[in-house]
């Protein structure tokens, strides 16, 4: 089969199962919704997250060059091979981190509260769990992932439904680039950095105060210019960040005494 093809099946369903995951982690684990409300993760509205296409794709490259190499016999081998995926997806974390930080001043995680961290965006802890997921991968959903792609070849017609997905994931990222671009215009205006995570909450929390409809995949579509609720979201976020500020010096105070 050919490869293109391949990649981009496997992107589409890395893509697609990477958002369930995210939206699952962010509901009950991310200390950015103390709230523990529905976020829709990522800049797409669409459900599906690019740097997990990307991803599932380096995993099953990985997976398969290993194969062919003999890194799949032998705990030594099969160790080196998941610390390659870890590492490869700690660099694809790291790069699309950077990338929507230095050119969009967008931020759309923060591990600066974790120990180790680089920047905010990747640390020891998120690394070790690349490497679980590398090890997960390689025993449970690479053999799935090899019986989906001969299950492909064997019904090409499937390639339409991929063809349609990356049309509508195509205006899905020409639509939220538009929504970016503006985020970008007030973040180089106030010489701040846009937490998308904070803003669609607090966006959520002004609808739902004013009683109109929540939209899941939509939460950035308001009636109100976008700066309004970027300015109301950035003064937010400096009150808590002043709040936990005071309290920490409180604590050291305590401590001292």
């Amino acid at each position: 089969m050919n490869i293109f093809l391949a990649l981009a099946y496997l992107f589409f369903i890395g893509a697609v199962f990477g958002w369930i995951l995210e939206v699952f982690f962010r509901k009950f684990f991310s200390s950015s919704n103390p709230e523990h409300r529905w976020i829709n993760p990522g800049f797409c509205v669409g459900p599906y997250i690019p740097l997990y296409g990307c991803g599932l794709c380096i995993l099953f490259l990985l997976a398969t060059l290993g194969s062919q190499y003999g890194l799949d016999s032998g705990i030594g081998g099969r160790s080196l091979l998941f610390l390659g995926m870890a590492v490869s997806m700690t660099l694809i974390e790291y790069i699309a981190g950077i990338m929507l930080l230095k050119l969009f001043k967008l931020r759309l995680w923060d591990y600066s509260r974790l120990w180790g961290n680089i920047q905010g965006l990747i640390c020891p802890l998120f690394s070790l769990f690349w490497t679980l997921l590398g090890a997960i991968y390689y025993f449970f959903i690479h053999p799935v992932i090899l019986e989906a792609l001969t299950w492909l070849s064997n019904n090409l017609a499937f390639s339409f439904v991929i063809g349609f997905f990356f049309g509508v994931f195509t205006i899905d990222v020409v639509y939220s680039g538009s929504l970016v671009a503006k985020m970008k215009a007030y973040a180089d205006e106030h010489q701040v950095v846009v937490r998308l995570e904070e803003l669609r909450l607090h966006i959520r929390r002004r609808r739902e105060l004013a009683s109109m409809r929540v939209h899941f995949f939509l939460q950035l579509q308001t009636r109100h210019d976008l700066s309004v609720y970027l300015k109301e979201a950035q003064d937010a976020i400096e009150k808590i960040r002043h709040r936990n500020a005071d309290e920490d010096k409180e604590g050291i105070k305590h401590a001292e005494n």
